[in-house]
C-alpha cells in the first residue's frame, strides 16, 4: 500500500502540524476533505444567499445557482436549494426541522435588532454546531477535538479579542431564548457554546465568492470546518495551497462541490512541514501579521516575516506597485533568468531562500498569479505516473499557465 504523502504530528513552538511522510512532488494532491458543517456568511436578513451578481447561493452546498427559476425552496422557511436532491439532503443534514424553525425565528430576530455582522456570523455558526450534535455526535465529537479551548481562546482575548466573552453570551442567550427547544440533550450551556466558538475561530475556512477581475475584494459566501485540512499551520510563503470547486464541481464530475483539494505548489523532502497561507500571499508584512494576531492568536516570525520586519511601509508599498504594474502590464520581462531560478531552487526542487534581502522573489515570480486582482496561488496540476505535469492552474481565478511562461 502507497505510503500518505502527509501526516500530523506535534511539533514543538507550532502545535499540531502536517508534515511530508515521503518525497512529494509539485501538484501532487495530498489531501481531499469534506467538512463537517458548513453555514452561511451573510446576515439573516440575506438568506435568499445572493451573491454580486444577485444569483443565489444554495443553502446546503452553496453552489451558485445561475438560473434562479428552476431552485426549489423549503415551504416552511423560504431557504433556497439548488435541486430537490441538495434539499432531501440537507433535510436529514444541515437543514433539519429545528433549523428550519430556528432560521425563521432568527431572522425575525435580527430584523428587529442591530446587531454586528460577526456576530451573526458566529450565531449562524453556533446554530450549525449545535445541528450537528443531533444529526451526528460522531461529527461533533470531531469538531470539539479539533484545536482551540475556552482556556487557550480567554489568553489570547486579552490580547487580540479572539473569542468575546460579551459576544459568547449574547449568542447563547438568544439560542436559548429565540429559538426552538433542541430536541437532544446533550449538555447545552454557555461553557460549551465558548468552547464551540473557540473551535470556530481556529478552523474555519472562508468560501469565497466567484473570481472576477472587476471586483478586486471578494466575499466570503460561506464557512466550514475541514477536520484534516485544519491541521495545516500557516506559512508566509506556502509550499502547498488549496483548491475548491463550489461553482465548477459539475463541469469537472466531481460528486461532491464542497470538498476541498490541497495539491503541493512545488518538490518538498520527507520530513519538510507542509504549509498554507491563510490569506493571499501579496499582503504587507503589517497585514499579515495583524490578521494573525487577532484572528489565530500568534505572531508570525516565519523566513520572509523576518525579512520583512525590518522593512519601512514604502518598502511593502513599492512592492506591491510592482507587482501592480506587472499585472496592468500583463509583462513577463521582470521574471528572473536562469541563472537566478537555478540558484533559488534546490536539488529536491524545493524553493531556497538565495537573497537575504528578498528571498521570496521567487515564489513571487512563479507561483503568484498576476492576472488583474486575482493574488492567487499557482500550483500544478497533478502528476500522471512518473511525469510532472508542465502546467500551472491558478486557486483562485481558475486560469492555467505553462511553466515557461510563469
Amino acid at each position: 500500500m502507497e505510503t500518505p504523502a502527509v501526516g500530523m504530528t506535534e511539533i514543538p513552538g507550532r502545535g499540531r502540524a502536517m508534515v511530508a511522510l515521503r518525497p512529494i512532488k509539485g501538484g501532487e494532491i495530498i489531501l481531499r476533505d469534506s467538512p463537517i458543517l458548513l453555514y452561511s456568511a451573510l446576515p439573516f436578513h440575506s438568506d435568499n444567499h445572493l451573491n454580486n451578481n444577485n444569483n443565489p447561493y444554495c443553502s446546503n452546498c452553496f453552489t451558485t445557482i445561475s438560473q434562479p427559476p428552476q431552485t426549489v425552496s423549503c415551504s416552511t422557511c423560504a431557504s433556497q436549494f439548488c435541486t430537490l436532491p441538495c434539499q432531501s439532503a440537507a433535510s436529514t443534514t444541515s437543514h433539519t426541522p429545528w433549523v428550519c424553525q430556528t432560521l425563521i425565528r432568527l431572522r425575525d430576530y435580527f430584523s428587529g435588532n442591530r446587531v454586528p455582522l460577526d456576530v451573526q456570523i458566529q450565531t449562524r455558526f453556533v446554530v450549525s454546531a449545535y445541528n450537528l450534535a443531533i444529526v451526528s455526535q460522531s461529527k461533533f465529537q470531531t469538531l470539539l477535538s479539533l484545536q482551540g479551548s475556552v482556556d487557550s481562546a480567554n489568553s489570547v482575548a486579552s490580547q487580540s479579542d479572539v473569542v468575546s466573552e460579551s459576544d459568547a453570551s449574547f449568542i447563547n442567550s438568544v439560542i436559548c431564548s429565540v429559538c426552538p427547544p433542541l430536541p437532544v440533550q446533550f449538555g447545552f450551556s454557555l461553557e460549551l457554546t465558548k468552547v464551540l466558538l473557540a473551535k470556530d475561530k481556529l478552523n474555519a475556512f472562508g468560501l469565497m465568492e466567484p473570481f472576477s477581475e472587476l471586483n478586486a475584494d471578494r466575499s466570503v459566501r460561506a464557512y466550514g470546518i475541514y477536520p484534516v485540512a485544519s491541521f495545516f499551520n500557516h506559512d508566509c510563503l506556502p509550499n502547498a495551497c488549496r483548491f475548491d470547486y463550489l461553482d465548477a464541481a459539475k463541469t469537472l464530475s466531481l460528486n461532491n462541490n464542497t470538498e476541498m483539494v490541497i495539491r503541493m505548489i512545488h518538490d518538498v523532502p520527507q520530513g519538510r512541514e507542509v504549509c498554507l497561507s491563510y490569506f493571499p500571499v501579496n499582503w504587507k508584512y503589517s497585514e499579515r501579521q495583524k490578521r494573525l494576531r487577532e484572528d489565530y492568536g500568534f505572531v508570525c516570525d516565519c523566513d520572509r516575516c523576518k525579512v520583512e520586519a525590518g522593512w519601512s511601509e514604502s518598502d511593502g508599498d513599492e512592492l506591491a506597485m510592482d507587482d501592480d504594474e506587472g499585472n496592468d502590464e500583463g509583462n513577463e520581462e521582470g521574471t528572473m533568468d536562469e541563472d537566478d531560478d537555478e540558484r533559488m531552487e534546490g536539488e529536491d526542487g524545493d524553493v531556497m531562500k538565495g537573497d537575504d534581502d528578498f528571498p521570496h522573489a521567487y515564489f513571487f515570480l512563479n507561483y503568484m498569479c498576476d492576472r488583474t486582482n486575482c493574488w492567487g496561488t499557482l500550483a500544478p496540476l497533478p502528476p500522471s505516473v512518473g511525469t510532472t505535469s508542465g502546467v500551472m492552474e491558478c486557486n483562485v481565478c481558475g486560469g492555467f499557465k505553462k511553466l515557461d511562461q510563469v
